[in-house]
């Protein structure tokens, strides 16, 4: 397997005064990698450790073959993280695809899971509804990518750029509208569940359904945007992050 330094990137640096800091680990969406969480480890930085994970197929690990199927990397990435184990309280904040994988990944970990999760952008996992967008062809895949706006378009636009990057969506697609929860659960630990107030794929309904998935303390916080409304809101993220701190601390 893999390092762990191939698996989980540190997003900023911290003074050393800040090496017992919380640490946040972040789960990017299908087709994301590491570095788009760099603007909010920006803004948590120096008080948030933040790491991110970085999945196989993209950036450095381009020559690695992406994963089909979440719960193979829900147990590569719940191996990493239990070999590297946290000095402060660690908290998950996954997006979209993400917030499934680091729910599992939490499972997984039971006891060395984290003190709090955050679930951006996603239906919780008892409302898994079927979609099968990774089997349209790529014209097609390509316009549903740009109507979400994850990817820019102009990158979509272009043809090399387009064949580089469809395969890995495609991919990420797949073991995300493929997932099944598996019998267990729930979490213990605090669970809050963002969702965007114009989401097309994650309605607050199905968002607030994260409840089930925790014994814990849940709430449920809206921002203004759709899927990706992280991208215009990450000041704010940041504030709810912070706020998650003291409780993940608490409970640590």
């Amino acid at each position: 397997m893999p390092a762990p330094s191939l698996w989980l990137k540190a997003l900023a640096k911290h003074p050393a005064e800040g090496e017992g800091a919380p640490e946040l680990v972040c789960f990017p969406h299908s087709g994301g990698s590491a570095g788009w969480y760099r603007p909010l480890a920006a803004e948590l930085a120096p008080d948030v450790r933040v790491l991110a994970v970085q999945y196989p197929g993209r950036q450095e690990r381009h020559d690695e073959p992406a994963v089909t199927d979440l719960h193979e990397l829900a147990d590569r990435v719940a191996q990493v993280l239990a070999a590297v184990p946290a000095a402060a309280p660690r908290i998950f904040f996954g997006h979209s695809m993400g917030a499934i994988l680091a729910y599992e990944v939490a499972l997984r970990l039971g006891e060395q899971g984290p003190a709090t999760l955050i679930a951006s952008g996603r239906p919780a996992p008892s409302r898994v509804r079927l979609t099968t967008s990774y089997l349209l062809d790529d014209e097609a895949l390509a316009g549903q990518i740009s109507w979400l706006g994850g990817t820019a378009a102009e990158l979509l636009a272009n043809a090399e750029m387009r064949a580089l990057l469809l395969p890995l969506i495609r991919s990420d697609y797949q073991a995300s509208e493929t997932y099944r929860p598996r019998p267990g659960g729930p979490l213990s630990c605090p669970l809050i569940a963002l969702g965007g107030d114009a989401d097309p794929v994650a309605p607050l309904d199905d968002v607030r359904s994260w409840s089930r998935h925790t014994t814990g303390p849940f709430r449920l916080e809206t921002l203004p945007g759709g899927h990706f409304y992280l991208q215009d809101q990450w000041p704010a993220v940041a504030d709810l992050v912070r706020a998650a701190v003291p409780r993940a601390s608490a409970k640590a």
